[in-house]
């Protein structure tokens, strides 16, 4: 049976990023984890405070939790860094938190997040995940993936990261659906059009990629590495 993992910041980034492509895989056959690093929430205090919206984290990870069950995951792992703050961590920590889960699953395929995201937690799980998945021998990993998150990969300036170029796109035309009902369990974190991080701008998101490569809904990817 093939495996996939895929390594979030936040809760919702999961779904944001390839909540189709999950539902997708899942349908044809694969396993697929679920890793989300970032407690999400304690950033919109002035001072980090885990134990005070305690609440609010379980909430989230409540969540998560439906979301991949209903994507068809086989299971989510929440970790504990501070949200958006993820840039004073030692990033040889995230690597080795990325590290266990991939020697646990023996991924075949690994989905994260783009560089060029203006979250500052994306970056540091793209670079963690790189770190994690170099091609030693010995690997299960043979794919690498990188997603686009509406709200951050869109907002980076023209010059100040790399632009997201897609070169695969993913068919989720069956999927879709499935992808904003998980979106919905997260209601918490969506906002109203046409804020990017709404059902709709979402939807219109995958339509536009589906139409760029000819399918009626899509997700895009860039190809991180492949090995055939």
């Amino acid at each position: 049976m093939k495996a996939a993992l895929v390594v979030a910041a936040h809760p919702d980034d999961e779904v944001l990023g390839c909540g189709g492509t999950i539902a997708r895989m899942a349908d044809e056959g694969w396993t697929v984890d679920i890793l989300i690093l970032a407690e999400g929430l304690t950033s919109r205090a002035a001072v980090r405070d885990a134990a005070g919206q305690r609440s609010g984290i379980d909430d989230l990870a409540a969540c998560a939790r439906r979301a991949a069950a209903m994507l068809g995951a086989r299971g989510v792992t929440l970790e504990s860094f501070p949200d958006n703050r993820m840039d004073g961590v030692e990033l040889l920590d995230v690597v080795k938190c990325i590290e266990r889960e991939i020697e646990r699953s023996r991924p075949l395929r690994v989905l994260t997040h783009h560089l060029g995201d203006v979250n500052v937690d994306h970056g540091i799980v793209h670079r963690a995940v790189a770190a994690a998945c170099r091609p030693l021998p010995g690997s299960s990993v043979r794919e690498v993936l990188y997603f686009e998150v509406a709200s951050s990969t869109e907002w980076s300036g023209a010059h100040s990261t790399p632009a997201f170029c897609p070169n695969l796109f993913v068919d989720v035309s069956a999927s879709l659906d499935r992808k904003l009902r998980a979106l919905d369990e997260y209601r918490s974190e969506m906002r109203p059009f046409p804020h990017p991080r709404s059902l709709a701008a979402v939807e219109h998101l995958a339509r536009w990629r589906g139409a760029s490569a000819g399918c009626a809904a899509a997700e895009a990817f860039e190809i991180g590495r492949r090995i055939e």
